[in-house]
């Protein structure tokens, strides 16, 4: 999909810059034009200041969105997730990233969820970097409780496992 988004936007890198923001933060682009997250409006101009581009940029990537049908339906549709992340210790959650050998390979999340089950924890949110959008793809798991140092090594010996950072 990002590879579709990339060609798109070929020969114009500031739109690409605006429609990485979009993606990133799950901003949706409803039929009038705005931009939004969830419900809320989100003002051209605070999209520039993140992409690092002017304003009218902003408005030229929306309007190249709404001339191709593909990135139409992919932007159109684009939601924020409540992440977990950096909340986690106040609630009590143990935090895992995981760093594949291949993060384009499949099963790496099975075989990641598969060993944390086995030791009776629950997966509260998994959330998966995009390896074609990431510069350092990772997977994220939010468990019920903090992690213990047997769980870690053994998610360490996974075959599809390069490191284990624990929160």
């Amino acid at each position: 999909m990002w590879s579709q988004i990339k060609k798109a936007f070929s020969g114009n890198p500031a739109q690409l810059k605006v429609a990485r923001v979009f993606y990133k933060f799950g901003f949706r682009i409803e039929e009038s034009g705005d931009v939004v997250c969830g419900d809320i409006r989100i003002p051209a101009v605070q999209i520039a200041k993140e992409a690092g581009v002017d304003r009218r940029a902003v408005d030229s990537t929306v309007e190249t969105i709404f001339e191709n049908e593909d990135l139409k339906e992919i932007f159109s549709n684009l939601r924020p997730v409540p992440y977990l992340k950096g909340v986690a210790r106040q609630l009590g959650l143990g935090v895992i990233d995981i760093l594949s050998t291949d993060p384009t390979q499949s099963g790496i999340i099975s075989e990641v969820t598969n060993v944390i089950s086995k030791h009776g924890l629950t997966v509260r949110q998994a959330v998966a970097d995009d390896p074609y959008f990431a510069v350092q793809p990772k997977l994220t798991v939010i468990t019920n409780e903090l992690v213990s140092g047997e769980v870690i090594e053994e998610l360490r010996e996974l075959p599809s496992v390069e490191s284990v950072i624990v929160y």
